[in-house]
């Protein structure tokens, strides 16, 4: 009775938990590309020999326990050991069986999936750079009518979303400020590459993943089939920020493709062309810099998290001099910091423009509770001619 009350107490457990409603699905998600089509029919074919050699498998062994059990009478033919011949040949037959399912009826699929994962070199229109950095991802077109393009994307889920202080959207963590946009039907190659850490870009209904090395350059292929928006996660563990680290990519025409590399590289050489610009204007766009790309380390606040990461208020970086006598940028200074980076602090100089690098350093001087004495504004021709 105990085990039966057990038992009930499950049961209800079990059909309470449906109510949470959560997100399932019995196979793979909708495949998308050549690539996540044969490897969801791989899998498939796959997930049947696997059922066919179980249900095979559990019949014998059922049939044996019923058939030879002690209630039935059943008992040994011998009490000896059969002969050291018949060992050996019910050793070899399901070691035969296995080689001809592994290398023959599964291995030839498998094979074909491999080295279509790996061939990038057919028929590719576009090539794309992908860096992975904690924890964010960085685009570059480096061919085509999009060639020149390069942005990043950030995680746009907010801060007050992640504390429960504000209602959670229907893509929460999954929501990026700029999407990878890819044409429909075009064979894109993509050249894959970390600046710090191991990362993995993928896209479930893209088929594959690879991962992101420092230092080499890692190859794969992506062609959507179908327009729409695809989102994926970074896969590979990367550190403190990983959850944070979503990939969204809008598959559309090839025409809405070409209208939006227009209107991006002609948003981009605005965002190049050199101008004076007041405080108040690098405070705004500073802070939307700093709350994208510095807070993941550095806090909403300043505050750091130390001694990993530590903190900017009060900092002598971001308060002490950048300049020296002669108008040229000392080295470890904040300037200097930002654009090549120290340490665990990546370096920002292939990442953002001169106007972002100028507005996120003049605002780190004037808020986070600083109040730099000296260079409190830094200019976009500062930061050009110290590039220079």
């Amino acid at each position: 009775m105990q085990g039966m009350k057990k038992l009930g107490v499950g049961a209800f457990a079990l059909f309470l938990s449906l109510s949470a409603r959560a997100d399932f699905t019995w196979n793979f998600p909708e495949p998308v590309t050549p690539m996540a089509l044969d490897t969801l029919h791989v899998h498939n074919k796959f997930m049947l020999i696997t059922a066919v050699i179980f249900v095979a498998v559990l019949a014998i062994m059922i049939y044996s326990i019923v058939t030879h059990r002690q209630s039935k009478g059943y008992k040994p033919v011998a009490d000896k050991a059969p002969s050291t011949a018949v060992e050996i040949f019910w050793t070899l037959i399901p070691f035969a069986i296995l080689l001809l399912i592994d290398f023959v009826i599964m291995g030839i699929p498998a094979y074909h999936s491999v080295v279509m994962m790996e061939d990038t070199r057919d028929q590719s229109t576009m090539v794309i750079k992908i860096t992975g950095s904690q924890w964010r991802w960085q685009y570059e077109y480096l061919d085509g009518d999009a060639k020149g393009i390069k942005f990043v994307s950030n995680l746009a889920t907010t801060n007050d979303q992640m504390h429960n202080a504000a209602d959670k959207g229907e893509h929460y963590l999954l929501e990026v400020d700029n999407p990878l946009v890819l044409p429909v039907g075009e064979k894109v190659r993509i050249l894959m590459t970390a600046s710090d850490v191991l990362h993995n870009w993928w896209v479930p209904q893209f088929g594959s993943s690879r991962v992101a090395v420092p230092g080499f350059i890692r190859e794969t292929w992506v062609q959507v089939e179908k327009a729409g928006v695809y989102r994926g996660q970074c896969k590979e563990l990367c550190g403190k920020g990983h959850g944070y680290m979503p990939v969204v990519v809008n598959a559309v025409s090839k025409e809405e493709f070409a209208q939006w590399a227009t209107k991006k590289q002609g948003e981009q050489q605005a965002a190049n062309d050199v101008k004076e610009m007041t405080k108040d204007e690098l405070l705004a766009q500073g802070k939307v810099v700093y709350e994208k790309n510095c807070a993941v380390c550095h806090q909403v606040t300043g505050a750091g998290l130390p001694p990993a990461f530590p903190a900017l208020t009060g900092s002598k970086i971001a308060t002490g001099a950048i300049f020296g006598a002669d108008g040229k940028y000392q080295k470890d200074s904040h300037l200097d910091r930002v654009l090549n980076g120290k340490g665990v602090m990546p370096a920002w100089k292939a990442t953002l423009n001169d106007t972002e690098i100028a507005a996120v350093i003049t605002y780190e001087r004037n808020a986070l509770g600083n109040t730099a004495a000296v260079d409190a504004i830094v200019q976009p021709a500062q930061v050009k001619a110290a590039r220079e």
